[in-house]
This record gives C-alpha cells, sequence and structure tokens, in this order.
C-alpha cells in the first residue's frame, strides 16, 4: 500500500471512477471497506477487483441497472484477494524494510482530532451521567482522559509512529463500544439492531453469510457511536 491512511479515499476514486457517474457511498459502504481494512485486504487488489467487477458488468448485453452499492462488487473483490495472496505465497516474498515515508499529518493536526475526539466522548460521559448510566459515564470519561493523554505525548511525527497510534486508537474504540454495548438500554440496542439489519438486504445477496455477519457487527458499532455522538476513532477520519 503506496499510503497507509489513503485506504479508503482511493477505493472510492476507483468505484466513482468505475461507474463514470457520481455517486455518494452509503454508511453501509463504508464500513465494508472499514472490514476489508480490517481484514488487511490489501489496497492492489480491492482496487483491481472493483475494476474487474465493473468489467463483467458491461460486458453484459442488459446494462439498464445502475450499479448503486460497493456490494456488487464484493465477490470480485474477495476473489482478487485471494488471487494476490496465492501469489505472494507462491513467490515466497520475503519482508525488506521499507524507508520512512513523508508523514501525511502534522502533530497539530493529530493533536487537534485527539482533543476533538475527547471532548466528544466527555460529553457523551455527561450525557450519561444525566441519565442515570454511572457505570457507562465512568468508562467514557475513562477513555477521553487516555485520548487527551496520548493528545499530550505527541513525538516528532513519523508514519511508523502514526500507524502506531492507529492500533492504539482502534483498541480504545474497541473499548468505548463494548462499553456502550453494556451500558445501552435494550430497546435502544434492538432499535439499532434492526436499522442496521434493513440495510444488509442488499448486501445478503452479495456477499457470503459469515462476510455479511461480520459487516453487520461493524456497522453496529460505528450506528452505536453515532447514537452517542463520538467520532470515529481512527486517523483515516482525520
Amino acid at each position: 500500500m503506496e499510503n497507509y491512511f489513503n485506504y479508503f479515499t482511493e477505493i472510492e476514486e476507483q468505484f466513482r471512477k468505475c461507474r463514470a457517474e457520481p455517486v455518494l457511498l452509503s454508511p453501509l459502504d463504508w464500513a465494508l471497506i472499514e472490514s476489508w481494512k480490517d481484514q488487511g485486504f490489501p489496497l492492489e487488489a480491492v482496487l483491481a477487483g472493483i475494476a474487474r467487477a465493473f468489467e463483467k458488468f458491461k460486458s453484459r448485453k442488459r446494462t439498464y441497472r445502475k450499479v448503486n452499492t460497493l456490494a456488487y462488487c464484493s465477490q470480485e473483490v474477495y476473489r482478487a484477494v485471494q488471487e494476490s495472496q496465492a501469489a505472494s505465497a507462491q513467490g515466497g516474498a520475503v519482508a525488506t524494510a521499507k524507508a520512512e515515508t513523508p508523514a501525511p499529518f502534522s502533530a497539530e493536526e493529530v493533536a487537534r482530532f485527539l482533543i476533538r475526539c475527547a471532548a466528544a466522548v466527555e460529553n457523551a460521559a455527561g450525557a450519561a451521567r444525566t441519565k442515570d448510566r454511572d457505570v457507562l459515564a465512568d468508562e467514557l470519561a475513562e477513555a477521553s482522559a487516555s485520548l487527551r493523554a496520548l493528545a499530550e505525548n505527541i513525538p516528532p511525527i513519523a508514519t511508523s509512529y502514526l500507524e502506531g497510534l492507529e492500533r492504539n486508537l482502534t483498541v480504545l474504540e474497541e473499548k468505548i463500544n463494548a462499553s456502550l454495548v453494556r451500558g445501552t438500554p435494550v430497546e435502544e440496542l434492538t432499535q439499532l439492531r434492526t436499522e442496521v439489519d434493513r440495510g444488509l438486504v442488499t448486501y445478503r445477496r452479495r456477499m457470503p453469510a459469515a462476510e455479511v455477519d461480520l459487516l453487520g457487527r461493524r456497522s453496529l458499532m460505528n450506528r452505536l457511536l453515532e447514537h452517542y455522538g463520538i467520532p470515529r476513532l481512527s486517523l483515516f477520519y482525520l
């Protein structure tokens, strides 16, 4: 991957270019991209799979329908990823040290992002406190403090540091999501799950059940964060 932090934008641009018409990716499309990232799908393979899916679509005699969702490309993406993994295994690629690439963000940008996220989590903690959800409030307050500590201890920016910070933020976001699941009333969780399941109908027709389940869990996590007004704790959203 040429730039670790270009994963989302590169895929979005490839989809738009292949479609040849403007389109906004849905929240589920973004969650699908994130599931590919989490599974370690190489960017090059994902881009190739999207291009291949559109080539097959355009070769059909009947093309009165349009490709409106990234889910349409999922099967070709999985196939391209498998081919990439097989080629790497057969080639016996040996890892080589790479030169440090220029960091895409400055220390000031990262600090502002972390402080902004900390403030949002702190606000969510206050809202939880007003609803007598004290355990959730305490856990969110602790997460907010962790974000502020990260903002106060930023070393000279390098891509390797940013990748390490991204891993820390991923762990912290997972802890926050676990707290939200435990601290959210059953009726609210049920409503959010229903909304997610409703949106997955198109994806169920084009993706394996295990992948749909993974996408559903990721989408529910995203909806929970949105429900509490907490931004994504990822430099991909900086």
